[in-house]
């Protein structure tokens, strides 16, 4: 099954939504990507801890994830695996990087 993604503009209309409606945004990027620039309110968990962090995860296992990263590659493998154990996630297209074109071009690019 394919991994379904999200444009950037669709994200920020539906983080714009009440919170029971609005998805989670998961960011799999490296810590110091994350001090550059990042999303607010996006949840933390870097791609090669994200195995053993699933019990973390688990409340967040009824909303729906949009998992993020820096062009979109790491969110897609996350993003799948997410899928493979149970979890209601999709993709970012073209990560942070097509955000700060799209959606907030006064964050920072790298």
């Amino acid at each position: 099954m394919p991994v379904r993604e999200i444009a950037p503009e669709e994200l920020a209309d539906r983080l714009r939504q009440p919170d029971r409606e609005r998805p989670v945004v998961l960011d799999v990027r490296n810590p110091d990507e994350v001090r550059l620039a990042s999303i607010p309110g996006s949840v933390h968990v870097p791609m090669h801890e994200l195995p053993s962090r699933l019990d973390d995860l688990e409340e967040l296992r009824t909303r729906p994830i949009v998992v993020i990263c820096h062009i979109g590659i790491r969110s897609w493998h996350a993003a799948a695996f997410l899928e493979s154990v149970g979890f209601a996630a999709c993709s970012l297209a073209g990560g942070i990087d097509r955000w700060a074109v799209d959606v907030d071009p006064r964050m920072p690019r790298y």
